[in-house]
């Protein structure tokens, strides 16, 4: 649950957080298109393990392995989700959603914008609830924005161990 409030007390219902990742956007974007790659750079702790390719168009879909527990906020234990590529640009932009069995998507999605600066790129994680029906609402966001900065950080150091520097 969160009590995040935006100007004049309106409900914020989306995180965008940045960070200068001194690696090319190709990189970057191999490591979000990929189901490991969401496993690596996770810093909730859910995600787990992983089954399936990496993204290369819209509707694309891999599983998450996912365990609740590690957020201590609902007693979900282990289960699994779909993810599905809803917005897709090579080495530019994804978006995706995620839906489990028995539970559709319910109108939250995440995403990476990634933009060359030299030899760096400034990657943009997305976060965002605005379209979850209100009386779900209370309990968005799950991932705290502190989790969306971490992943950033994981992000960074995840690229440079894969090109080696």
């Amino acid at each position: 649950m969160s009590d995040d409030s935006g100007p004049e007390g309106a409900p914020i219902e989306r995180h965008e957080v940045s960070r200068v990742i001194p690696a090319d956007p190709s990189t970057i974007f191999s490591i979000v298109s990929s189901p490991s790659g969401h496993v690596a750079i996770d810093a909730s702790g859910m995600l787990q393990d992983s089954t399936g390719e990496p993204a290369k168009a819209v509707g694309d879909e891999f599983v998450i392995h996912m365990d609740r527990e590690a957020l201590g906020d609902i007693p979900m234990g282990k289960y699994d989700v779909t993810v599905t590529i809803t917005a897709y640009e090579q080495d530019r932009f994804i978006t995706w959603e995620v839906s489990g069995e028995g539970f559709p998507s319910i109108g939250h999605y995440y995403g990476y914008r990634l933009e060359p600066d030299g030899d760096s790129t400034i990657v943009t994680s997305i976060y965002d609830w605005s379209a979850v029906a209100d009386d779900l609402k209370p309990y968005w966001p799950v991932v705290p924005l502190s989790a969306l900065k971490a992943t950033l950080g994981i992000l960074e150091r995840t690229a440079r161990l894969s090109t080696g520097h």
